[in-house]
C-alpha cells in the first residue's frame, strides 16, 4: 500500500491557533491520534502517520505552546490571572485534546486511539480519563515512552540529597523571565539541540536536518520562552500512576531500552502493579523516540494493536 501524505490545517482552540495535520480516509474506521512529547510538535511522526493512515483515519497535534501552535504568556499557579494567559499543565492540553475530537475529528462514535510520547504520554492518559468520566472512553491508550516525571513534588523522597537540598533554590530561579529567557536561547541552539538527540536516538537512526530543524523552528517564536517557562515549572501536577490506577480501559506500551530519561524498569513496575495495561514491548538499542528512531520496530506494533 502506498503512504499517504499528511495535509496541515489550524483549528482556533479558545482563543489560539492550534496546528494539526491529518491523513487518511474517514472511512477507515478507526481515528488515531498523535500526541508528541516536550518540545516536538506532529513533525516527528514523519515517519508514522503515513503508514498508521493506511489502516486509520490519522491526526497529529500540536499542543498550545509547542510546534506551529501559539505560544501564549504563561501564568504560574500561583501567580495572579492575566488576560490572554494560560497555565500550562496536563489539564490544560488534555481538554484541548477532547475539544480536537469533538469539534475536529468528529468522532461519532467511532474507536479512538490515543498514542502519546513522553509528555504526550501522559496528555493522553489524562484525556482518556475525561473522556472516561463523560461516557466516551478512546478504544485504548498507547505509551511510547511515556514521561515519569521524577522532578514532580510528589516523588521529591526520590531525588538524591544534593538535589532535593538545592530544590528550592531551583525552583526559585527557574520563576524568573530574566534567567528563563538567555537560558531558553542557549538550550535552543541547534548544535545543542543535535547534542539532545544524540542522547534520545543512541542508535543515531534518523537524526538528520530535518529533525533539526523541526525542533528549532518553533524556538524562534513569539512566546516561545513563556511555553518553555511554563512547563519547567510543572513541579505539581499528574503521574502516569495516578491516572493507569484510573483506568479501565486497555493501555499498550512500547519503551526504548536505551532511554536515557524514562527508565523502563519503572514500565515494567507500572506494567506488573496496573490491571488496564496489556502490553509492554521494550526495544533494545532504541532511547525515547523509538517511533522516530526505528519506525521499521513501531509502526508494526501499532498497526497490529489499532486493528486489535
Amino acid at each position: 500500500m502506498s503512504e499517504t501524505a499528511a495535509a496541515d490545517h489550524t483549528w482556533i482552540w479558545q482563543g489560539h491557533r492550534i496546528h494539526w495535520s491529518h491523513s487518511g480516509d474517514p472511512a477507515s474506521g478507526a481515528i488515531a491520534l498523535l500526541i508528541h512529547g516536550f518540545g516536538a510538535s506532529a513533525g516527528p511522526w514523519r515517519h508514522n502517520q503515513p503508514v498508521l493512515a493506511q489502516q486509520a483515519e490519522v491526526f497529529a497535534l500540536d499542543l498550545l505552546g509547542f510546534g506551529a501552535s501559539d505560544k501564549p504568556r504563561s501564568c504560574l499557579a500561583d501567580e495572579p490571572p492575566e488576560a490572554g494567559a494560560v497555565r500550562y499543565c496536563f489539564d490544560l492540553w488534555a481538554r484541548q485534546v477532547v475539544d480536537f475530537l469533538a469539534e475536529v475529528a468528529q468522532v461519532a462514535g467511532r474507536p479512538v486511539h490515543l498514542i502519546g510520547n513522553s509528555i504526550g504520554g501522559m496528555v493522553a492518559l489524562d484525556a482518556a480519563v475525561l473522556l472516561s468520566e463523560a461516557g466516551r472512553p478512546p478504544a485504548q491508550v498507547i505509551l511510547i515512552d511515556c514521561a515519569q516525571r521524577t522532578l514532580d513534588e510528589k516523588r521529591v523522597a526520590q531525588l538524591p540529597p544534593l538535589e532535593r537540598a538545592t530544590r528550592p533554590a531551583v525552583k526559585a530561579l527557574v520563576r524568573q523571565r530574566w534567567l528563563i529567557a538567555p537560558l531558553f536561547r542557549f538550550l535552543a541552539r541547534p548544535a545543542f539541540i543535535r547534542q539532545v538527540l544524540r542522547q534520545a536516538y543512541p542508535s543515531g537512526n534518523n537524526v538528520d536536518d530535518a529533525l533539526v530543524a523541526l525542533l528549532h523552528r518553533p524556538s524562534t517564536d513569539p512566546g516561545a520562552v513563556e511555553s518553555f517557562r511554563g512547563f519547567v515549572n510543572l513541579f505539581e501536577d499528574h503521574l502516569a500512576p495516578d491516572l493507569l490506577a484510573r483506568l479501565q480501559l486497555p493501555v499498550r506500551m512500547i519503551w526504548g531500552a536505551e532511554d536515557p530519561w524514562e527508565a523502563p524498569a519503572e514500565a515494567r513496575r507500572w506494567r506488573d502493579t496496573y490491571p488496564c495495561i496489556q502490553a509492554l514491548e521494550v526495544l533494545p538499542g532504541l532511547g525515547h523516540c523509538p517511533h522516530d528512531e526505528s519506525p521499521e520496530a513501531v509502526n508494526p506494533l501499532l498497526l497490529n494493536w489499532i486493528g486489535a
